[in-house]
């Protein structure tokens, strides 16, 4: 038997009559409604499934409101399950069906975090200087907005944000995505593209728009050296690309080169070209 409690502390044994949390347990039904987005807006929480989520979200202080586990993962992960009840993070098992009413995945690994909203104002993302951002601006795809998510982090960026309508950056599929990075960079929402551009520009970082259809080619702003300045990339839908309006208020348009017979790069991989363009040439 796992030495957690409800109400999250460990070193005792749970008391005789204590059974792990059903799929009908009010805390359990309270966080199951996170899957919905209108119910994260309302509480302004989400869920990180997987010991990788939870190990990064609860590296970051005052991130992680609850742990909730199976006995088997919770004795598996007894590091996490420690480092949330030293953090007063209750810590309650749950059976496998609860487990699953908390998951996405098919073959879930056991544990689940209830996290607290991680939005930065573009004001104090900018006034930490960051020299490399990610814009998604009207990007659909939560596994896309994920994953770049994920690449910008790894690239060294500073803030990523989700401009207009974008997807939701606590939705499952695009926590999941970004792997825990999610966790580790300034994650911004802003209604108004063109506001964000004005806001970035005015910071000192060049706007660069990717389209296909550019006129600057990434290879000949790399040997220029203009990627050396600090920069924000626009990133737009893989469906219908950047906005018109919004890739003409960049400082150029930048296409990735296609050296062989690919028609194009899919967001995600035109996305980690260019940050690491970026990171290169910052470096």
């Amino acid at each position: 038997m796992s030495s957690t409690t409800h109400g999250g502390r460990l070193g005792r044994a749970p008391e005789p009559d204590t059974m792990p949390f059903t799929p009908r347990t009010p805390r359990v039904v309270a966080a199951r409604r996170l899957h919905r987005r209108r119910d994260r807006d309302a509480a302004g929480r989400f869920l990180a499934e997987g010991p990788q989520a939870v190990r990064e979200a609860l590296a970051r202080p005052g991130t992680v409101v609850e742990l909730f586990g199976t006995p088997g993962a919770l004795d598996r992960y007894a590091d996490l399950a420690a480092r949330a009840a030293h953090a007063d993070v209750p810590v309650s098992e749950v059976t496998d069906d609860a487990l699953a009413a908390l998951t996405e995945t098919v073959a879930p690994q056991g544990l689940v975090a209830v996290c607290r909203y991680l939005d930065v104002p573009l004001d104090d993302a900018l006034a930490a200087g960051p020299r490399l951002v990610a814009v998604l601006a009207e990007i659909r795809d939560p596994g896309n907005a994920g994953t770049v998510l994920r690449t910008a982090d790894a690239a060294g960026a500073g803030a990523v944000v989700f401009a207009g309508d974008a997807v939701d950056p606590y939705n499952g599929k695009c926590v999941r995505a970004s792997a825990g990075s999610l966790f580790h960079v300034d994650v911004v929402r802003a209604p108004d593209p063109l506001a964000v551009v004005a806001a970035l520009r005015a910071a000192g970082l060049s706007i660069l728009a990717t389209t296909g259809y550019g006129d600057s080619d990434l290879d000949d702003l790399t040997d220029g050296g203009r990627l050396a300045a600090p920069t924000a990339w626009l990133f737009g839908s893989e469906a219908h690309g950047l906005p018109e309006e919004l890739a003409a208020a960049a400082d150029a348009r930048v296409r990735v080169p296609l050296h062989g017979r690919a028609e194009s790069l899919n967001l995600a991989a035109a996305a980690a070209v260019c940050l690491y363009a970026s990171a290169r040439a910052l470096r």
